[in-house]
C-alpha cells in the first residue's frame, strides 16, 4: 500500500483526501516511479471541481496530477529506462501519489532540480505546441500576454532563444524578472496597446495570450490578422476568430527532451513558487484558485 491524494465527488480543495491505495504496477512501456516530486496544474483544479466533466469523465475515486519526476522502482515489458533511473514525464493515472505509472519517460539530468523537473511536462509542452501553431520565426516580433505565468514565461524563453522579437504584457512586479529573461515587458492592464506599440514600433507579427485576460480583440487589430493570434485561456476565442489551443499533445512528445536539455543549461527557466508535503494538496489548489501564486506550485511525497 501506499499513500496518494483522491477524490470522490467533484467539489472545493476540501474534498481532496489523503487516502491508503494500492501501489500500480507498470504495463508495456511504462515505468513506476518513487515520486519526488509532482506539480500542480490548473487543469487539476477544473477536473477536481466538474468543470471539465463532460470533457474528461471522472472515475471515482480520482488520484489527481499529470506531471511528475522520480526515481523508477519498477519497469514494464518495453520501457525506455531502468530501474534506478531519474525520469521524468506525463503519468497515468495520476501524480498525487507516492508511486506514479509513467509512459515514455524522460530522463532527469542531475544539473534539474526535482521540482523543475517535475514542473516542465504541461506547461512546456504547451508552449512548444503553440509556438509550433503560430509560425512564428527568427527575425519576427511576437506578443505574449501572461508572460508572468508558467506556460506564458517559457513560451517568451522559447521565442527568445530562436532569434524572435518578444514583447510581454505582465503585471508590475513582473517586470524585472521577465526582463531578465531577454523579452521586453511592458505592463498589463489599461493603456497596454498604447505601451505594446511603443515598445514595438515595428509592429507585432504574432500573438500567444496565455492570461484569459479580455485582450484578443486589440490583439487581432494589433497583429493585423485573427489566424496570428492564439490563445490557451480565453473561452471567447470563437467571438473573435482566434484559436483556442488546448488538450493536443501535437509536437509534445518530442518537445520535453529539448525543454529539458535547455532548463538543465539554464537557458530556460520555471519560477519555483512553493512547495507542499503531499497531505497539503488542498492547500496548494486553494492558493492557486485565489491566485496567490508566483511560479509553480509543487508536491513533494
Amino acid at each position: 500500500m501506499s499513500k496518494a491524494i483522491t477524490f470522490s465527488e467533484y467539489g472545493t480543495p476540501e474534498v481532496l483526501r489523503l487516502s491508503e491505495v494500492t501501489a500500480p504496477e507498470p504495463g508495456p512501456g511504462q515505468v513506476r516511479i518513487r515520486v519526488r516530486a509532482a506539480s500542480v496544474n490548473p487543469l487539476d483544479m477544473k477536473i477536481r471541481s466538474g468543470l471539465m466533466a463532460g470533457a474528461i469523465p471522472a472515475h471515482f475515486p480520482v488520484v489527481p496530477g499529470v506531471d511528475a519526476a522520480g526515481v523508477v522502482d519498477a519497469v514494464g515489458e518495453g520501457a525506455d529506462a531502468a530501474v534506478g533511473d531519474e525520469v521524468l514525464g506525463a503519468t497515468a493515472g495520476g501524480s498525487y501519489s507516492e508511486y506514479a505509472l509513467v509512459e515514455q519517460p524522460v530522463a532527469k539530468p542531475a544539473a534539474l532540480s526535482w521540482e523543475v523537473a517535475a514542473s516542465l511536462v504541461t506547461v512546456g509542452r504547451t508552449a512548444f505546441r503553440v509556438l509550433a501553431q503560430l509560425g512564428v520565426r527568427k527575425g519576427q516580433t511576437l506578443l505574449v500576454h501572461g508572460a508572468g505565468g508558467s506556460v506564458g514565461v517559457i513560451a517568451a524563453q522559447l521565442a527568445v532563444t530562436r532569434g524572435i522579437t518578444v514583447i510581454t504584457t505582465v503585471g508590475e512586479h513582473d517586470i524585472e524578472r521577465v526582463t531578465a529573461l531577454g523579452a521586453m515587458a511592458v505592463r498589463y492592464g489599461d493603456g497596454w496597446v498604447e505601451r505594446v506599440r511603443t515598445a514595438a514600433p515595428q509592429g507585432v507579427d504574432f500573438v500567444l495570450d496565455a492570461s484569459g485576460a479580455g485582450v484578443l480583440a486589440d490583439s487581432v487589430a494589433l497583429a493585423g490578422d485573427t489566424a496570428r493570434v492564439i490563445t490557451i485561456a480565453d473561452m471567447a476565442a470563437a467571438q473573435h476568430g482566434v484559436r483556442f489551443s488546448a488538450g493536443s499533445t501535437d509536437q509534445g512528445e518530442d518537445a520535453l527532451p529539448q525543454l529539458v536539455e535547455l532548463a538543465a543549461n539554464g537557458m530556460l527557466t520555471l519560477p519555483i513558487w512553493r512547495t507542499y508535503p503531499l497531505e497539503e494538496a488542498a492547500a496548494a489548489h486553494a492558493d492557486l484558485e485565489a491566485h496567490r501564486n508566483r511560479g509553480k506550485a509543487v508536491l513533494l511525497p
